[in-house]
C-alpha cells in the first residue's frame, strides 16, 4: 500500500476559540502549532490567520507572512498549504438583498490570492463551488475561480480542489479538461459542513467514485466525524485530514489539547490498520509538488 499523508487544519475561521481555548489564534501560536503537528505526523498543514485580538478571521498578509516565515524559519520540512477561502461569505442586506449584510465578506479574486502570490507556498486551498455555509452563503463562481486558478498556478502553486458536493467536482473535472487546472492538483473532499453533503460512508464512497480515475485526494470529517472518516479514508485509498479547523475534541467530552494530539491519533489509527504515514518529503512526491526529490 503507498503511504498515507495526513494534512493538518490548525485553525480553521470558524466561531472556535471561545469552544477550545488550545485554537491557536496569534501568527507564533498558528507556527508553533503546525511545526508540533509536523513533529506528530502531519506531512501538510493547511492554514488560516485570525486576528491577534479578536480572534476573528482575517485576510491580513501581514498575518500569514509572519506566520509563515515562522514555520520556514523553523527548520521543519513540512508543506504549507494555505487559504484562499477568505473572501467568500455573502448574507443578503435586510432591505436589499443585493448588498451585503453582516456577515459578508466577499472580496475580488485577486484580495483572495494576494497572499498566495506573495508568499508562493507550495499548496492552495480552492474551494470548488457556491453552497451554503450555515448561516451564509459561501460563493465561488466558475468565473471567479478560474481566475484564481489561472493566477496560483502561474505563480508555481498547485491547488488543491476543496469539494463539498457532487457539482464540485464536475466542475474541477471540466477545469482539468479544458486545462485551466494543472494535473498535478488533488482534491480534498469536505464532508459534514452545514449544508452540504454530510460525513457518512455511502457519501465518502460516492464523492470518491466521481472522482477522475488516479486523482489523488484527501478527506475530512467535521466534529465527531472527524475520526470515522480518516479511517474510511484511508480504507478506501485516500489520504487524511485533521485538526482544529473541522474538530475541536479527542474523544467524547474530550477536548484536544492540540493539533498535535489530533494528528497522532489519526496517525496511530492508521497504523493499527496496517497503514504507515508519509512524511513530508514523501508527500511532495506522492503529490507531485514542487522540489520533490526525484
Amino acid at each position: 500500500m503507498s503511504k498515507t499523508i495526513i494534512a493538518c487544519a490548525v485553525t480553521g475561521s470558524g466561531d472556535t476559540t471561545r469552544k477550545n481555548p488550545a485554537v491557536p489564534v496569534t501568527p507564533a501560536q498558528i507556527a508553533t502549532s503546525s511545526i508540533e503537528a509536523a513533529k506528530a505526523g502531519a506531512a501538510i498543514v493547511h492554514i488560516h490567520v485570525r486576528d491577534p485580538q479578536t480572534g476573528a478571521p482575517s485576510m491580513d498578509l501581514a498575518l500569514y507572512a509572519e506566520t509563515v516565515q515562522r514555520i520556514r524559519d523553523s527548520g521543519t520540512d513540512v508543506v504549507i498549504n494555505l487559504t484562499t477561502g477568505a473572501g467568500g461569505r455573502y448574507a443578503p442586506g435586510e432591505d436589499d438583498p443585493r448588498r451585503g449584510g453582516p456577515g459578508t465578506t466577499l472580496r475580488q479574486p485577486a484580495e483572495r490570492i494576494a497572499h498566495v502570490l506573495e508568499l508562493k507556498p507550495e499548496i492552495c486551498s480552492l474551494d470548488m463551488g457556491t453552497i451554503n455555509m450555515g448561516a451564509t452563503a459561501f460563493i465561488n463562481t466558475p468565473a471567479h475561480l478560474s481566475t484564481m486558478a489561472k493566477a496560483v498556478q502561474e505563480a508555481g502553486v498547485v491547488p488543491e480542489l476543496e469539494v463539498f458536493e457532487a457539482g464540485h467536482i464536475e466542475l474541477s473535472r471540466k477545469f482539468l479538461k479544458d486545462g485551466l487546472l494543472t494535473p498535478r492538483s488533488y482534491f480534498q473532499i469536505c464532508l459534514g459542513v452545514a449544508w452540504a453533503q454530510p460525513a457518512t460512508p455511502r457519501a465518502l464512497a460516492f464523492m470518491r467514485d466521481q472522482l477522475p480515475r488516479d486523482a489523488n485526494w484527501f478527506a475530512f470529517g467535521v466534529g465527531a466525524q472527524q475520526f470515522p472518516i480518516a479511517v474510511q479514508a484511508f480504507l478506501l485509498g485516500g489520504h487524511v485530514r485533521v485538526g482544529f479547523e473541522d474538530n475541536l475534541y479527542l474523544g467524547a467530552g474530550q477536548l484536544a489539547p492540540s493539533n498535535a494530539a489530533l494528528v497522532e491519533k489519526a496517525a496511530h489509527l492508521i497504523t493499527q490498520l496496517g497503514g504507515s504515514i508519509a512524511s513530508a518529503g514523501e508527500a511532495r512526491a506522492l503529490l507531485g509538488l514542487p522540489g520533490a526529490a526525484q
